[in-house]
């Protein structure tokens, strides 16, 4: 899978970390997601004093180009894991794998040139766990996509960001949530996951427990470090650790030049194009907005799937998918209702002084 962003997942970030006291529409610098990725490193709100704030559109009106923004960065991440599938007959899932987090790494490292002194031990060991959670998380959804339809697959994954989400929450209005996420996985299962693959199914839900994981070590890094830095370090950790298990299953076969050419293009899918375009897009698009629009990660991966890797879905499959992402965009809106009372209004008086020329207000 690639990392994260999805609405589930910024709920989660809001509601799990406390010590960060962050509400959906201050979340921009952990909203990654997923994935989606992304992430928390890597998105960052406005500075102080610039003219358009995070979340907010020049003029006050949204526009669809940062809505564009965000569905080619899912578009994007689950066409490079299309790309990823086709790649495993060659390298294997632990392979290709090891391959993307490596190049990735490259990338982002030569782009961010990240600062390796200053750091302390508490930041270090926040980004060795960030790392650690996204190499895991990767090992085991390509192991799911192997064995399983992408859409399937992605579905399954969204599940860990949503039972965090709901298990942190207080509100009983998740329940409901909770059990639409579940009538699409039964759904999808068909009353057993030996239609699936079982074997695909539980990497895959595993990969959604270490999404959850994930989500929570994005927004500490995010906050620890500047900028992309953070992202960048820990993708290196993470390249570091899935390295040796993909040389171990593919050897030389993934120096082979074909294969380390389209090892980049799923980088570059992957990893760093989502990465930017959710940054462009988070500066003018309200953080609740671009989670929403998250959402629909299964359903873009079900397209992708059923286009590159020709994975018909059934209309009961269909109907799973759409179970799965109301229930995430359900959810979503469920925190942002409780991270936005309505405002006081402002009592009668006299009308504020327009400021001077010059004067701030």
């Amino acid at each position: 899978m690639e990392e994260p962003r999805t609405a589930a997942a910024t709920d989660a970030v809001a509601a799990v970390d406390a010590a960060a006291a962050v509400s959906l529409p201050e979340a921009t610098g952990a909203v990654q997601a997923a994935g989606s990725v992304q992430t928390a490193g890597s998105v960052r709100a406005a500075r102080p004093g610039d003219s358009t704030g995070p979340g907010q559109a020049v003029g006050g009106k949204q526009s669809l180009g940062p809505v564009a923004l965000v569905v080619a960065g899912g578009l994007s991440v689950q066409f490079g894991a299309a790309i990823a599938v086709l790649l495993m007959p060659r390298t294997g899932a632990l392979g290709i794998v090891s391959l993307r987090l490596a190049l990735a790494a490259i990338v982002l490292l030569a782009v961010c040139r990240p600062a390796l002194r200053g750091h302390s031990r508490a930041d270090w060991g926040t980004v060795i766990a960030f790392g650690a959670a996204m190499a895991a998380m990767n090992c085991l959804f390509y192991q799911a996509a192997d064995r399983i339809p992408l859409g399937a697959a992605v579905t399954l994954e969204v599940i860990g960001p949503l039972a965090l989400s709901v298990i942190v929450s207080r509100r009983l209005v998740n329940l409901l949530w909770a059990g639409l996420a579940l009538g699409g996985v039964l759904l999808l299962s068909g009353g057993g996951f030996d239609r699936l693959d079982p074997v695909g199914a539980a990497y895959a839900l595993g990969a959604g427990a270490m999404w959850a994981t994930y989500i929570v070590f994005s927004a500490r890094t995010g906050r620890r470090f500047p900028q992309a830095d953070g992202l960048a370090l820990a993708m290196a950790v993470g390249a570091l650790l899935a390295l040796p298990l993909g040389i171990v299953e593919s050897g030389s076969k993934l120096l082979v030049p074909s294969t380390l050419g389209l090892a980049l293009a799923v980088a570059l899918m992957s990893s760093v194009l989502p990465y930017t375009l959710e940054l462009l897009a988070l500066r003018r698009l309200p953080a609740p907005t671009f989670a929403v629009l998250m959402s629909l990660e299964p359903a873009i991966a079900a397209t992708a799937g059923f286009l590159v890797l020709h994975q018909a879905l059934s209309a009961t499959d269909a109907l799973a998918i759409a179970l799965v992402i109301v229930a995430s965009m359900g959810a979503v809106r469920t925190q942002i209702g409780r991270g936005n009372p309505k405002p006081a209004r402002k009592p009668a008086g006299k009308p504020a002084r327009k400021p001077a020329r010059g004067e701030v207000r």
